[in-house]
């Protein structure tokens, strides 16, 4: 998520996102951490773990579009990327959205 294109760009939402999405998807998606992922400090990345990436991702995307997470709507300022292996690096990860 990229806190200059976010309304309200809270901290809170390192916690508050995933486990939204945790309970959300009553525990098949799961918070596994968080870092900034850009030397300025401007992007967080929210690391989620799940045996089904590619069958949750495009659930997930659907809540992003939906609900606001801390006033933000992240369907303007989030990306979603997926890597078939677990705790992957950002060049171990693809890009599934927005396309």
């Amino acid at each position: 998520m990229d806190s200059r294109k976010m309304e309200n760009p809270d901290l809170d939402i390192r916690y508050t996102l995933p486990d939204r999405i945790e309970e959300w998807s009553q525990g098949a998606v799961q918070d596994n951490g968080h870092d900034y992922v850009d030397e300025e400090g401007h992007i967080l990345a929210v690391w989620l773990k799940t045996e089904d990436a590619e069958g949750w991702w495009p659930k997930i995307v659907e809540l992003l579009k939906t609900e606001k997470f801390e006033d933000n709507d992240l369907s303007q300022s989030a990306q979603v990327l997926v890597s078939e292996t677990p705790n992957a690096e950002l060049a171990g990860c693809r890009q599934v959205w927005p396309e």
